[in-house]
């Protein structure tokens, strides 16, 4: 009985911290259907004008683009060399093997206002600054750490020994990666580039050092909206933002719980 006392009171204290966790993240939801002109509490009433035009506006739209567009092509990149670097790690000695994860996942340790400096200064030594491809070498930067510890996490529980079998049938390394490694990893490397494009689709900091006007990402145009007016569109816009996070948090779950079935 007692046992069964302390595991509730644990459930329920996890229960409460989510809870205050969340509670100011989806405090925001209710106003994004304010009928006012303002974001404010009460609510003077509710509407759904602000989607209507948060739709309507190109600015809104054109950041979305830009968005999903660096979103998408840093989550590709990032899970490439992520995937590649876990593998090399997982299957290496070597003594400077911690050294190399340690320098991989530094991005995610060090203060977002460094790294953005320093993405800054070396990107404007040749040219990156202000353009596509420096955005989404930037926020590749930062989504690669998360694709490197999931797909190593994964590799832990990977069986070596059908790398082998499948050697000692006459596969190549290519063959064997696509067909026997690739397969029973894929779960860790979506989970990855997941995660990865959640980085790149909440970064704002790196964004606000590299980026010209030309491609504003939603998070800036979040940010630049505060600053500016209070207006329910932004807070209609943060809404959206939150249903993308909660929808790609939903599919980490669902892939993480097929990973699980798939050992």
């Amino acid at each position: 009985m007692t046992a069964m006392l302390r595991v509730g009171a644990f459930r329920l204290l996890c229960a409460l911290i989510l809870i205050f966790l969340a509670a100011p993240i989806f405090a925001i939801i209710p106003t994004s259907f304010s009928s006012g002109e303002y974001f404010v509490y009460p609510l003077p009433g509710y509407s759904g004008r602000w989607y209507a035009e948060v739709v309507r506006d190109p600015t809104w739209l054109r950041a979305l683009e830009t968005s999903l567009i660096v979103g998408s092509a840093s989550a590709a990149l990032a899970t490439l060399l992520g995937t590649t670097a876990a593998l090399g790690l997982s299957r290496t000695r070597s003594r400077w093997a911690p050294v190399i994860v340690a320098a991989l996942i530094s991005p995610m340790i060090t203060p977002i206002v460094i790294v953005a400096v320093s993405l800054f200064y070396a990107y404007a030594a040749v040219g990156l600054v202000g353009g596509l491809a420096g955005l989404i070498l930037s926020h590749a930067t930062l989504g690669l750490p998360f694709v490197t510890i999931t797909v190593l996490a994964t590799l832990k529980t990977y069986n070596t020994t059908l790398d082998r079998a499948a050697e000692s049938l006459g596969a190549g390394a290519v063959r064997i990666f696509f067909t026997v490694t690739l397969p029973l990893i894929a779960p860790g490397v979506i989970s990855g580039a997941l995660f990865a494009f959640a980085v790149s689709l909440d970064e704002v900091v790196v964004t606000l050092f590299l980026a010209s006007p030309e491609y504003t990402t939603l998070p800036r145009e979040i940010f630049s909206g505060l600053r500016q007016s209070i207006s329910p569109a932004v807070v209609a816009v943060s809404t959206i933002t939150i249903g993308m996070s909660c929808l790609l948090m939903a599919v980490v779950a669902l892939t993480a719980r097929a990973a699980k079935r798939l050992r």
